[in-house]
């Protein structure tokens, strides 16, 4: 298995996803339930063997993506490693958001 390394920017859009789901909800417990299976997407994508997702080289050359949800994982393989780089609302203008320097 791949070692999984969420980089700073996975980190806050995971808190930012809890924050929304939980406002919308009024519920922690929602909100936590929802960041939960993200969570075991991103580890499942992490441990299967080959080169999963789509590549995106209008975002940049080495990013790959899945969606699950509504939300798209966005990662990248660096040798033994699986880095999650964001994870974005499918709606969202996710090209305009890599151009305007995510990560």
């Amino acid at each position: 298995m791949r070692q999984l390394i969420l980089l700073d920017s996975a980190l806050a859009d995971f808190t930012s996803i809890l924050d929304y789901i939980t406002r919308q909800s009024g519920n922690l417990a929602i909100g936590r339930a929802f960041v939960d299976r993200l969570r075991i997407q991103r580890e499942k994508l992490a441990s299967l063997p080959g080169t999963l997702g789509r590549s995106r080289p209008e975002l940049r050359p080495d990013i790959r993506s899945f969606a699950f949800k509504g939300y798209v994982i966005f990662f990248r393989y660096q040798g033994d490693r699986f880095e999650v780089v964001n994870v974005l609302e499918g709606h969202r203008d996710i090209i305009a958001y890599f151009r305007d320097g995510s990560e």
